[in-house]
């Protein structure tokens, strides 16, 4: 059966009621979990179905097993080996559960693939028709995750906290508007980093950042030593009112950025050469001896570049204040443009999003694939650690 014949009129009129039209959906399921398990076989034994077998192993029958699913409980047939060597990957040995299927679903989802993309390479893939409706419901069951993914205890102290927006698309009373989600990335004193979570909003804004943090801070962390944002206007302020004994440091990558805004081409490449000498200056005097230099050469064709930079001074180089190991680390938001960037390679092909939990649900799915090394503390922490202890012994808990 074609899957545009599962949502033809006629086809659906078969159905008297809704727990007849589940329990087709439940075979379906059924039916790709054994044709995917028949497949693991056939790679197994290195010879397909109704094969001559090439080596001394060989197809052994089938045993049931009784799965759970987010589809309910079904009974399945395992095929079997007559050396007793097949493990499939899909429903392992002893389990009872069969998230195979749904991960499979999951991961391609939040690689950015439609639900009628997935059903077509699961199609491709294993001669299995699974509908768009049954692939939605799959995807939908992720929303309890969320919900208590976003609600969970943190950590009380946070070494580092990055922040910044992404900004997408999505629909609202007939329009297309943009949005902000708004992420933050801690660093654990164990050295591994953290998303704390994700909020939706309309606009970036010091005012909703509030409202982040405050949520923060309601979920038992009690204090950030460093902060690393945008120069977003009132933005240190607002981190100030929630955790007062932080210290915040402007990303250097959006305060380059925007300087660059309005350079000419011909002139970017020296410019830009000539304001890396400010940030990747050894010390803050040198720092500010280079800015001098800056100002005498383009303040006449730039004055908004030198005025940024003069402005937002002091919190452009509270890096400096630290070692250089923990320089590396803090003076620039790095870690998180880069997980945006990855946040986008996963959502590129969503032009817009049709509602506020499509959204949320696809930035969750992209965050949980972009992050799932962050297994290990960051480089050389056993030197990092004792640094933030020698600076700031009284605040940091282990």
């Amino acid at each position: 059966m074609k899957p545009e014949d599962l949502l033809n009129g006629e086809f659906l009129k078969q159905f008297k009621d809704g727990s007849e039209l589940t329990s087709f959906i439940e075979q379906l399921h059924k039916r790709g979990v054994e044709k995917i398990l028949e497949g693991e076989l056939s790679a197994h034994l290195d010879y397909e179905k109704h094969q001559k077998s090439t080596n001394s192993n060989s197809r052994n029958g089938y045993s049931k097993k009784k799965l759970k699913t987010t589809l309910g409980e079904t009974e399945i047939e395992v095929p079997r080996d007559r050396e007793g060597s097949f493990n499939p990957m899909l429903v392992k040995k002893r389990e009872s559960t069969t998230d195979g299927v749904e991960n499979l679903i999951i991961s391609l989802y939040a690689k950015g693939m439609s639900a009628s993309d997935i059903e077509e390479q699961i199609r491709e893939l294993y001669d299995f028709n699974i509908s768009t409706s049954t692939i939605s419901r799959i995807t939908d069951s992720i929303t309890n995750d969320i919900v208590a993914w976003k609600n969970r205890p943190l950590e009380a102290t946070y070494l580092i906290v990055w922040m910044d927006g992404i900004v997408f698309k999505v629909r609202e009373n007939s329009k297309v508007i943009n949005k902000t989600i708004y992420i933050a990335v801690g660093l654990r004193s164990d050295g591994k980093k953290e998303v704390l979570g994700l909020w939706l909003g309309k606009n970036e804004s010091a005012a909703f950042w509030m409202s982040v943090l405050t949520d923060i801070k309601a979920r038992g962390t009690q204090d950030i030593l460093i902060t690393a944002t945008d120069n977003l206007n009132g933005f240190t302020d607002t981190i100030k009112t929630v955790f007062p004994n932080s210290t915040t440091q402007i990303c250097v990558v959006h305060q380059i950025r925007n300087s660059c805004r309005y350079v000419v081409w011909k002139d970017k490449k020296e410019f830009t050469k000539d304001m890396k000498q400010i940030y990747t200056a050894p010390t803050k005097e040198a720092a500010k001896a280079a800015l001098k230099d800056f100002k005498n050469k383009w303040e006449a064709k730039y004055s908004y570049a030198i005025k940024s930079w003069e402005n937002n001074w002091d919190e452009l180089t509270v890096f400096f204040d630290f070692p250089i190991e923990i320089r590396t680390i803090i003076y620039t938001t790095n870690l998180i443009e880069n997980l945006n960037g990855k946040i986008r390679k996963y959502t590129k092909n969503k032009l817009s999003f049709p509602t506020d939990d499509a959204v949320i649900k696809s930035v969750y799915l992209a965050l949980r694939e972009s992050t799932k090394k962050w297994t290990m503390p960051i480089r050389n922490w056993g030197i990092i650690l004792n640094q933030f202890l020698a600076i700031f012994e009284k605040r940091i808990r282990l």
